[in-house]
């Protein structure tokens, strides 16, 4: 068995794949000051940014969540790898030779069946394989269907797309031949098991699905031959361990600077949709894989656009203007609570999608049919409405209920007036009159549970708020300590855990002590990794987290530094003196004479304690 990877090799890694490069594949990062960037937690769902990163230190914190770590925990929790399978992947990517220590069997447990990378790695080969057969004689009619579309064999090649050749077993003899086992390709969603092994797609034409960073995890194939015996239009990859569809978004790799930098995403609604988008200058388009955009879609895409309540960009779903895409426009709507951001639907009068737009009227059409998005309720309020004759008093009737149903369902009960307004207008009626059918609408609903306002407060413990004032200059010294161990360095010698009277701060500086004291992680990047690991208790690590990204009052020089050091043993020793005064006060000196003058001699050694440490405050006399 192989060895673990040497240590060295792994603080290697943590140094070159910069945290804020890793995380901003998958969060769209903005600057916070103080060296900090934040973006929307990938870990939770949240309204307003708490998710900070801080490269100089190489570490995150969610201040909503808690979860905090360095590139490789960031790594492990959101793709789901383990601790090698991370260093692994990172080494990789930037170019680090790793090594193992010999005859060292502490290798960790590998998760069963072949690791990620290789299945992701046997992603990438089979896109190579197929983005070659599109070339040849048999991939005609596969570049007929492009070419009917309008699109070349540049943008072919832009968006990675291939032909799966109709042989059974092209592409598995073509992997087995690059090393791949059975089992490997099975578990990559590329080969199925029947009476032997064989390609999972034949005689179809191919658009590889990427993750957010650019990694083939899947495929999208269509059908393009009349004796194709499977029916389906449209074939995808099965669920693996890399490709989850309700994760998924097609051109999400290639929309996803763009979504950030414009705060806009454009929801269409195939492969084909999201192509001629791009090519025709609406590069945020992107598109879920053959099932419908749900709750999940949300909360990666609002992580991309940015979407929280200090701004707020335009999420624009395309629909056919048919009964399809009506239902679908509904559908929506109900989940357009998931989004911060105004939410719009752009539906050609001829009821095209984008591909046809652009192959009939042409890449201005496809722009104009963006820009000439309308509110996703309106629209489908409009839809509701328009299916009733308002010239009849029954018709009215019939209108204001269905809508007022549809109104009373959403999640967001802030924009339920405004809701009700909009079906008044609509309908022509009072607005009190629709407010008084939505509440009815509400009260019908069997099992309705009321909408939560705010997040349910977490249990009550008798440990004190680690942001209570009181302990403000604890948390300011020990993030010194996290940050800058060089800066403050052999200041911190006169501290000790008394100096602490958190019981969680307390337990930081413990580990800090363990590990030598700050002048330990001196030059060493991986130190605050190094304390957050040596953690066992959950609420010390994510407290380490967050004193690791937190940014300080001021760039630390050796006058900061040491107005904290010393106020903090200004305050250990005025406790310490008030408890001795409340002490002699009990005393007895006529009984105790003895513990008395100690007492007394303490209080005194004290106060000049106290008056030395507020000289070296003021620093020495002008």
């Amino acid at each position: 068995m192989a060895g673990r990877i040497r240590d060295d090799d792994i603080a290697e890694v943590r140094e070159k794949a910069r945290i804020d490069d890793v995380v901003s594949q998958y969060v769209t990062l903005k600057n916070a000051g103080g060296g900090s960037q934040k973006g929307l937690c990938p870990f939770h769902d949240e309204k307003s940014p708490s998710f900070h990163v801080t490269p100089a230190r190489g570490f995150y914190h969610c201040f909503g969540c808690n979860e905090s770590g360095d590139v490789i925990s960031f790594l492990m929790k959101i793709d789901g790898l383990t601790f090698t399978e991370t260093v692994e992947r990172l080494a990789d990517k930037y170019g680090v030779q790793l090594r193992r220590e010999e005859g060292d069997a502490r290798e960790e447990q590998r998760p069963k069946g072949p690791p990620r990378q290789r299945l992701i790695e046997a992603n990438k080969v089979a896109q190579e394989f197929y983005a070659e057969q599109l070339a040849t004689p048999d991939a005609l009619v596969a570049r007929q269907f492009l070419a009917e579309r309008g699109f070349d064999q540049e943008a072919a090649a832009t968006f990675g797309i291939g032909f799966a050749p109709r042989e059974g077993e092209a592409l598995f003899k073509h992997l087995r031949g690059r090393g791949y086992t059975q089992e490997e390709t099975v578990e990559a969603g590329l080969v199925a098991i029947g009476r032997s092994a064989y390609d999972r797609f034949r005689g179809r034409l191919l658009w590889p699905i990427r993750d957010a960073p650019g990694d083939t995890i899947g495929f999208g194939a269509r059908r393009i031959f009349d004796d194709d015996r499977i029916e389906a239009k449209y074939l995808n990859t099965p669920e693996t361990r890399i490709y989850k569809k309700s994760q998924v978004l097609y051109g999400l790799d290639l929309a996803r600077r763009e979504i950030a930098r414009s705060s806009q995403a454009v929801i269409v609604e195939g492969y084909t949709d999201v192509m001629a988008c791009h090519l025709s200058g609406v590069g945020t388009a992107i598109a879920t894989c053959g099932t419908a955009f749900g709750d999940d879609h949300a909360r990666v895409l609002r992580r991309f656009l940015n979407d929280h309540e200090e701004f707020r960009g335009e999420v624009i779903f395309t629909f056919d203007g048919d009964a399809a895409g009506q239902k679908a426009a509904i559908r929506a709507f109900s989940g357009d609570q998931n989004f911060v951001s105004q939410t719009y639907v752009a539906v050609e009068p001829d009821g095209l999608d984008p591909c046809d737009v652009r192959i009939k009227k042409g890449d201005a059409a496809v722009r104009e049919l963006v820009a000439r998005r309308v509110p996703l309720y309106r629209f489908v309020l409009s839809n509701i409405v328009g299916k009733y004759d308002l010239d009849r008093a029954d018709g009215r009737v019939d209108a204001l209920r269905e809508s007022a149903r549809l109104v009373s369902s959403i999640r967001d009960k802030s924009k339920v007036d405004a809701f009700a307004r909009e079906i008044a207008g609509m309908i022509g009626i009072d607005i009190d009159e629709a407010r008084a059918e939505v509440r009815r609408a509400a009260n019908r609903r069997p099992g309705q549970e009321p909408a939560a306002t705010t997040a349910t407060p977490p249990p009550r413990s008798n440990v004190p708020d680690l942001r209570d004032p009181r302990f403000a200059l604890e948390r300011e010294t020990l993030k010194l300590v996290v940050q800058h161990p060089m800066t403050i360095g052999r200041s911190t010698s006169e501290i000790g855990p008394n100096d602490f009277t958190h019981p969680t701060y307390r337990a930081v500086w413990e580990l800090v002590a363990a590990a030598g004291g700050p002048g330990a992680g001196a030059g060493d990047p991986g130190w605050g990794t190094k304390l957050r690991d040596a953690a066992t208790d959950p609420e010390v690590s994510s407290t380490i987290g967050a004193l690791a990204v937190e940014p300080l009052k001021k760039e630390p020089d050796a006058a900061y530094v040491a107005e904290h050091v010393i106020r903090l043993m200004e305050l250990t020793t005025a406790r310490r003196i008030a408890a001795i005064k409340s002490k002699l006060q009990r005393t007895n000196p006529v009984e105790q004479p003895e513990g008395f003058n100690k007492m007394f001699g303490e209080l005194a050694a004290l106060e000049a304690h106290r008056r030395a440490l507020r000289d070296r405050l003021a620093g020495p006399p002008s």
